[in-house]
């Protein structure tokens, strides 16, 4: 009993269930086994099974583990029904971004579910024939008894299905106007959001509320602010996942990740007794100095005691202590000496001091991550005298206007004559490129011509950003990923040459510091992928190279967003000349200029967002009660 009141304890602020795993593999695994449970249980009476279905990334790995299951434990699906959630209007069923494509790729194609079973909206009909046809589409579901399990993921709008915000709580299946969010986030999909159809069939919320029972699926820090509103806010058609608060058959099942801004996990000490370990009392004492707006020396035990911290008063006081605690493990990230300052005591310095040379690699996705996410710590290791490389492990290409290779080969061309040259071999390649450039379809690979030529692109710019910072050309390395370019037409990708890659670097160089992009936000994923490279080539080194013993990894973010300021291990002032010189090699980038290919949803130029941000972190240390500067880069030290 007590432990149940705890858990209601725990999740007061939560207004439905939700259920937390540690990753989205054992959630997954959990939700495939409830369905599989469903179908198996129905097949028994005889009955059929009637599945909601969604598509995007949330329910991959249920999918994944349904075939799994369906393969090598005979899961039968004769039995099941479904019916798909949404698809974009207009939709060839044929196109690669179709939700029918992804259905029977991801699932049915390798299961013996009968077609004639499977429901998914119409993506060609005409527009005067989608309210009959979506009145229809109710009615089937009906004639089935109704859905016995919805699957739904959630967007960053709150969506559920493509119900965007201001959809009603009692809405059917209908056209849809998508938000421009939706729209950015799918950018990606369809090779730039102009691409991305402004319109979707979806079910409606009163649709998918008749459903028997309601799975949401959420993963990753991405989805963790809007699962907070749709589980602990108003409910609101701002935010329509909301509305499942009103309904009895719903459960949340997310990842750690996900969860990690509920109030639980986030401020614990709201809701429960606390283990007041270092880093929770760290984590506390920032929040209550934000929250109240002081600096950390004057918050008072009457603070402390109003903001559920009076446990941490009590057992760990007086809080004045506590304060100055914080106070100076906060001033001590901060250090002008991101290689370690020579000859001082290091005790309470974030870097060693010796060897007071380092051999440090920046380790950077794209072409342009290096100066807009750590320009500043960038340039000070090379003022510093420090032996500094630079790696770019991809290719960027895929980040270049196709009008930005016509442009440069029309020069190559102009060049040549300008030269007396023969220039025949140049124009026969410009006019192919052209005029592939002219019937590209959305999101299709480009040729390996142009593929090279944008990649060339980003180098040029890379290489003049680097040499502005100060590296040398023979400190430039660039790798080129193979995973890169595979990952655009295939969907099984082995990373071992990538490692390998990447281990031979750094066994040449033998760096004392690697900084590599903890940006995992990033919403292409290339900046996770590039980093679990990293790792696994420093963790097979170590069994084998002495040097990686000694050698410390540095994570920083980039033009997404930043870490929080409790997380922060080393915090490098810039001054108002060094965010000018930030700022000037981030200008050597040109293709990014004024509008990248890919910008997220986030309408700001790079620099602007990375100036932005390192001014913000430099106001939140102000206010915290430290030294007022003008911009801060920020650090976390990864333990491997």
């Amino acid at each position: 009993m007590s432990q149940r009141l705890n858990l209601l304890e725990e999740t007061r602020y939560e207004k439905l269930p939700v259920r937390v795993y540690p990753d989205s593999t054992a959630a997954s695994v959990a939700v495939a086994q409830r369905i599989a449970q469903l179908i198996q249980s129905k097949a028994e009476k005889g009955e059929q099974a009637v599945l909601g279905l969604a598509t995007g990334a949330s329910p991959l790995k249920v999918y994944n583990e349904l075939i799994r299951m369906h393969k090598e434990e005979g899961l039968s699906f004769k039995n099941v029904v479904t019916f798909n959630l949404d698809e974009y209007y207009p939709m060839q069923p044929d196109s690669k971004q179709s939700y029918v494509a992804f259905m029977k790729d991801r699932l049915f194609n390798h299961i013996d579910i009968d077609m004639n079973n499977v429901h998914i909206p119409d993506g060609t009909l005409f527009q005067q024939d989608i309210t009959d046809y979506c009145i229809e589409y109710e009615r089937k579901i009906s004639s089935y008894g109704g859905l016995d399990l919805q699957l739904l993921g959630i967007g960053r709008t709150g969506h559920i299905g493509f119900n965007e915000p201001g959809s009603a709580p009692n809405s059917g299946t209908r056209l849809v106007t998508l938000d421009d969010l939706t729209r950015r986030d799918a950018a990606f999909d369809f090779g730039g959001k102009e691409n991305v159809p402004t319109k979707a069939i979806t079910m409606g919320v009163g649709t998918i509320f008749k459903a028997r029972e309601i799975i949401l699926l959420a993963w990753s820090q991405k989805k963790a602010g809007i699962i907070k509103k749709a589980v602990e806010g108003e409910i609101s058609s701002d935010v329509p996942a909301t509305y499942l608060q009103l309904s009895d058959n719903v459960e949340f099942v997310i990842d750690r990740d996900a969860a990690s801004e509920l109030t639980r996990f986030d401020t614990p000490w709201l809701v429960k007794d606390c283990n007041w370990d270092a880093k929770m009392i760290k984590k506390a004492v920032i929040w209550l100095s934000k929250t109240l707006d002081k600096p950390v020396l004057k918050l008072t035990e009457e603070d402390y005691n109003n903001h559920g911290m009076a446990q941490l008063a009590v057992t760990r006081g007086p809080v004045y202590d506590i304060n100055i605690k914080i106070f100076n493990e906060i001033q001590h990230t901060i250090t002008g000496w991101p290689g370690g300052k020579p000859g001082a005591d290091d005790s309470q310095r974030p870097e060693r001091a010796e060897p007071s040379k380092k051999r440090s690699i920046v380790f950077s996705p794209h072409p342009d991550d290096d100066v807009i996410s750590m320009g500043g710590t960038f340039i000070r290791l090379a003022d510093q005298g420090h032996e500094v490389h630079v790696a770019y492990q991809t290719s960027g290409n895929t980040a270049v206007w196709d009008e930005e290779v016509l442009r440069y080969a029309e020069f190559a061309i102009d060049f040549g004559k300008a030269q007396g040259q023969s220039t025949e071999s140049w124009e026969t390649l410009y006019d192919n490129m052209r005029n592939f450039i002219s019937v590209k379809k959305p999101n299709q690979p480009d040729t390996e011509e142009i593929r090279t030529l944008k990649g060339l692109i980003r180098k040029g710019e890379a290489i003049a950003g680097a040499r502005f910072v100060g590296l040398p050309d023979e400190n430039i390395h660039f790798m080129d990923l193979p995973f890169y370019d595979r990952m655009k037409v295939a969907k099984s990708v082995s990373f071992e040459d990538d490692i390998l890659k990447t281990m031979e670097l750094l066994n040449n160089i033998k760096p004392h510091q690697v900084f590599a992009a903890g940006d995992f936000a990033d919403p292409h994923g290339t900046h996770k992928v590039c980093f679990d490279i990293i790792h696994q080539a420093l963790l097979r080194l170590k069994e084998t190279e002495e040097w990686v013993k000694d050698c410390w990894l540095w994570l920083y973010r980039g033009a997404w967003h930043e870490f929080e300021i409790h997380e922060i291990e080393m915090a490098v002032p810039l001054s108002p000349q060094e965010v000018m010189r930030k700022r000037l090699a981030i200008f050597k980038h040109q293709s990014q200029k004024d509008l990248a290919v890919f910008p997220g949803d986030d309408a700001r130029e790079f620099w602007v967002r990375a100036e932005d941000r390192n001014r913000d972190t430099a106001i939140a240390y102000d206010k915290l009660g430290m030294a007022e500067y003008a911009a801060i880069e920020a650090f976390v030290r990864f333990h491997y």
